[in-house]
C-alpha cells in the first residue's frame, strides 16, 4: 500500500476556487480502481491549510493514478491557488489497509 500525505497552504483570496477544485479532484480520485482512500482535510488551527491523505493499493495503482487526465488538470490548476510549495510524505508499506484502533472503543 502507498500512503501519501501532502500539506497545502491555500491563498485566502482563492479559497472558493480551491474548494471547487479539491471537491472535483477528490471525487475523481476516489473513483479510481486502485484508490483505497483519498481525502482533503482542513486544519483546525489554520483555515488556509489543508492536508491531502491518499492511500493506493500498490505502486502500480499509484502509477495509474498519476497518468489520469484529472491529475494533469489538478496539477495545472493547483499552482494558481496555493501560496507555497506543498510538502509531501510518501511511504510504500507492506500493510494492506486500515485496522481497528485498540485504544478507543465506542461506549
Amino acid at each position: 500500500m502507498i500512503v501519501i500525505n501532502i500539506v497545502m497552504q491555500i491563498r485566502p483570496d482563492k479559497m472558493d476556487d480551491w474548494l471547487a477544485l479539491a471537491d472535483s479532484y477528490a471525487k475523481d480520485v476516489n473513483a479510481e480502481e486502485g484508490c483505497l482512500l483519498f481525502k482533503f482535510s482542513r486544519s483546525l488551527t489554520d483555515e488556509n491549510e489543508f492536508v491531502c491523505i491518499e492511500n493506493f493499493r500498490d505502486a502500480e495503482a499509484g502509477a495509474t493514478h498519476v497518468a489520469q487526465p484529472h491529475v494533469k488538470e489538478f496539477f495545472e490548476k493547483a499552482p494558481y491557488v496555493v501560496s507555497e510549495t506543498p510538502q509531501i510524505l510518501y511511504i510504500d508499506t507492506p500493510h494492506d489497509g486500515f485496522g481497528p484502533m485498540g485504544e478507543i472503543q465506542p461506549r
